[in-house]
């Protein structure tokens, strides 16, 4: 721009840039390194040249999700980030450009159409930089993906996690599944089956059975076997399409089970004595015994190499009455050897049978002593007029054998219990295939576990119940407090690309 000499005489506020012809049209223009207007450049370059005005999108209309070249396939709302980044990427002639600014022009939901306009800029003749706006319209067509087709064709897994556990309750289950939930490891899971001793997890990838084994082997003992089964291969191009089956095992003890372990395996824990009582599963099987207060835990690799099962579960167990409680003192069970629980109370107490009052009372040692009071009930088994199938108790002298062995206190009826409850937990969604009124049964005990056992609540989300915020609790009955509680949620997320399905009871 050439500078006004002294004598021009222009009002300040009224200079205005030298201006000079387009050579092609002779219109007035500002100085640009072509010397030509803005229309004519155009008339000669095209910017937009190269870069498609029209494009096409596959939607799956089954699991809701857009196909992302080559082969992937993404969950994503209309006019979202998601969706003009699928959009860009179709296409290939933006790398020669610069993209300044795109965004989604509105179109009707459901008129199959998308129109992204953008705005590009581009050097042309010497150095000239050119700015275009356009619009490019995109048609969604309905293309099933892979995983759809799978469902659809009844072959939609690649790989089954088939979690057992042998036990005649499921409270490990139950712990399992709020771990998993909590946790959200049922990512990527395709399908969740219930069997009758267990649970199938079904996946798309043996990867992501792979990750969920080794979350299983972090939260409860177990172990685990792989199987494939060979699908179909084709001998030109050497592919073999497999599916593979992970069996994993749970240790089956369960809380509150009764075990007579092996006088050996007993004597490596600090002589803990062989009649134990499992106190919480966790990656560990932890025990105590009840008349010494002596603690262990069991790992995963100690319990598989030597294996042990209950003698008596909580199904066996029967109701006694309280008649008589009398500490022990300190000096009376110190251990030279092991651990020793701090949490309980070693106590003697006389029992008699709720359903018998007119028998005879029973002398038994007890870890309850914190805990029970004359007149409570408490559950227990009758070891001495028993007959428990093991080995490890048959070699036990009869006279060194406890007649009742007390596991817990019952501090009021079930029904009462799930009256003043307020709280709830989430369950997975999944294929029901076991009886329903056992299940209710073992569902409520694991509730008042988590109520009595503030350990066990760590690895569990509890979700507060609307309905019964406002019940008074019984103050002698355990409870959990509102602090511990997570506000109320519907959970229903999506199982082909988020947590999985969940839902809250």
């Amino acid at each position: 721009m050439e500078s006004l000499d002294d004598h021009d005489i222009c009002p300040i506020g009224l200079q205005s840039q030298a201006t000079i012809l387009c050579c092609e049209c002779g219109t007035p223009i500002s100085p640009n390194p072509a010397n030509m207007c803005v229309v004519c450049i155009r008339t000669h370059v095209d910017i937009t040249e190269g870069i498609p005005k029209q494009g096409t999108l596959f939607f799956c209309r089954n699991c809701e999700r857009y196909l992302q070249p080559p082969s992937q396939w993404v969950t994503a709302a209309l006019e979202s980030r998601e969706l003009l980044s699928i959009c860009l990427k179709k296409l290939k002639g933006l790398t020669k450009v610069r993209l300044v600014d795109a965004g989604f022009v509105w179109t009707e939901p459901h008129s199959k159409r998308l129109k992204v306009k953008l705005t590009i800029q581009k050097e042309v003749m010497n150095g000239t930089v050119l700015q275009q706006v356009f619009v490019v319209e995109f048609v969604v067509q309905n293309q099933m993906c892979e995983d759809c087709h799978r469902t659809e064709a009844k072959d939609f897994w690649k790989s089954v996690v088939q979690v057992r556990q042998k036990a005649t309750h499921k409270k490990t289950m139950y712990y399992l599944e709020q771990a998993i939930l909590k946790h959200k490891a049922h990512a990527n899971t395709l399908n969740i089956k219930e069997m009758p001793d267990g649970i199938d997890f079904y996946y798309g990838q043996p990867q992501d059975s792979r990750r969920f084994v080794e979350f299983l082997q972090a939260v409860v003992p177990c172990k685990y076997v792989t199987s494939k089964k060979l699908v179909s291969h084709d001998i030109r191009s050497n592919i073999f399409n497999y599916k593979t089956s992970f069996s994993v095992e749970i240790a089956p003890i369960c809380k509150d089970d009764i075990i007579c372990l092996p006088a050996k395996l007993a004597a490596g824990f600090g002589n803990i004595g062989q009649l134990v009582i499992c106190s919480r599963i966790s990656t560990a099987i932890h025990l105590i015994n009840p008349s010494t207060l002596q603690i262990a835990e069991v790992s995963s690799l100690q319990y598989w190499k030597s294996p042990f099962t209950s003698i008596a579960t909580t199904k066996q167990f029967r109701e006694y009455i309280v008649m008589q409680v009398d500490h022990v003192p300190d000096s009376r069970h110190n251990s030279s050897f092991g651990s020793v629980s701090t949490k309980h109370v070693l106590a003697d107490v006389w029992v008699c049978l709720s359903s018998d009052m007119s028998a005879d009372q029973i002398h038994c040692r007890t870890h309850l002593g914190h805990l029970l009071q004359p007149g409570d009930t408490a559950l227990g088994f009758d070891l001495g007029n028993s007959n428990a199938n093991s080995f490890d108790l048959d070699k036990i002298p009869v006279e060194k054998r406890p007649d009742v062995i007390l596991v817990k206190k019952l501090f009021a009826e079930k029904g009462y219990r799930n009256r003043q409850r307020k709280w709830k937990l989430a369950r997975l969604e999944r294929e029901a295939a076991m009886s329903a009124n056992s299940n209710e049964v073992d569902y409520t005990d694991f509730m008042e576990d988590l109520e009595e056992d503030e350990a066990l609540r760590q690895n569990v989300n509890i979700f507060k119940d609307p309905r019964k915020i406002d019940v008074e609790a019984d103050p002698d009955t355990p409870q959990i407090s509102l602090e511990e509680m997570l506000d109320d949620l519907s959970l229903n997320e999506d199982a082909t690309g988020g947590a999985g399905a969940a839902m809250i009871e």
